[in-house]
């Protein structure tokens, strides 16, 4: 249920609101407008009807029922758009946000030669692998803590926050401790322990749609880290599996408008893993850029031909800095202050 305060409530009221919320209990999830504080009152859905109650509490305008499955995640829930403050990095805002690096860090030179370069051209954040899903039992799998302390060194010379992928519920400490930024892939999109246990964290999590995940489906993800208690959530558009074979997935970009219309949480493109192909990723970032995204992630690497992972669809830092470059042009008309 949602509980609509009155325009001027007083914050004794919302705190008496809230408290009562939490003595029948719900769990109080406030969102504060404006003009409006709302509060969502989240728990069993068998009960809701206790809730209609606070109608008659001081300060309180109407309480109404969350019409989603997804109650937190839902813009029913929230007055505006979710803002991830990242360092200096603001995901949601007003900027267009680009996450650019490797799939996978191979060695300390590939990855800080690629931190430069992305950083250079413009990127806010470098993303790369320490632990890597891979559909083969064969191929790399990663540098694992290692990869993660060369993604630090690279933070530390460039500022640019990392992202990197968690991929069971035992390394989400240890992520933690290195990443500015929890990447749940797509393969682990209903990993249900390992959502609970980076909902419990205190990084911003970026979460990728399943190959064959609809798009409620994505939100009732979404809604288990939200639950458990972390706010800061990014949801992250890689492509979906059709029976088209002409590229790696198909770029549901459809999915980034109705997104936008379904939660108040970013939304992130992955043009790269989307293709599968270098030579389509720019066209593709340009459309999701136009339809609104909030940020793209992109793949960077300065040898795609020896790449231990995915360099068939890797740019060489040059395309990338074109792609920067061209992007711009959309983002400043989509966007109020272009791309960061």
């Amino acid at each position: 249920m949602i509980i609509v305060m009155k325009k001027g409530a007083e914050q004794k009221e919302v705190d008496a609101v809230i408290q009562w919320i939490e003595s029948v209990g719900y769990q109080a999830h406030v969102s504060k407008g404006v003009e409006r504080t709302i509060i969502g009152a989240i728990g069993d859905e068998r009960e809701k009807v206790r809730l209609k109650a606070a109608e008659d509490m001081p300060g309180v305008e109407k309480v109404m029922p969350i019409l989603q499955p997804y109650k937190l995640a839902s813009r029913e829930t929230k007055d505006g758009d979710t803002i991830i403050q990242i360092g200096d990095v603001a995901v949601g805002g007003p900027k267009c946000v680009v996450i650019a690096g490797p799939c996978a860090v191979e060695n300390e030179e590939q990855l800080l030669q690629t931190a430069h370069a992305v950083k250079k051209a413009g990127a806010s954040m470098l993303r790369g692998g320490a632990f890597k899903p891979r559909t083969s039992p064969y191929s790399f799998q990663g540098l694992g803590e290692e990869g993660l302390k060369i993604l630090a060194k690279a933070r530390q010379e460039t500022g640019l926050p990392i992202v990197t992928e968690v991929m069971s519920a035992a390394d989400v400490e240890l992520v933690e401790a290195y990443a500015d930024v929890l990447q749940v892939g797509t393969r682990n999109v209903q990993n249900f322990a390992l959502l609970k246990a980076v909902g419990l964290a205190k990084k911003p999590v970026l979460l990728k749609r399943g190959m064959m995940t609809t798009l409620e489906e994505l939100l009732m993800s979404a809604e288990y880290i939200l639950a458990s208690g972390n706010e800061d959530v990014m949801l992250c558009e890689r492509g979906i599996r059709t029976f088209e074979t002409a590229m790696r997935n198909t770029l549901d970009i459809s999915a980034v408008p109705v997104l936008k219309e379904k939660t108040h949480l970013p939304v992130i493109v992955d043009p790269s893993h989307a293709i599968g192909k270098w030579r389509f990723v720019l066209p593709l970032a340009k459309a999701a850029v136009a339809v609104g995204a909030d940020g793209l992630m992109v793949e960077v690497h300065p040898d795609p031909q020896h790449a231990l992972s995915d360099g068939p669809q890797s740019l060489k830092p040059k395309k990338f800095a074109r792609l920067m470059e061209e992007i711009e042009s959309i983002a400043t008309i989509v966007r109020k202050d272009g791309v960061s």
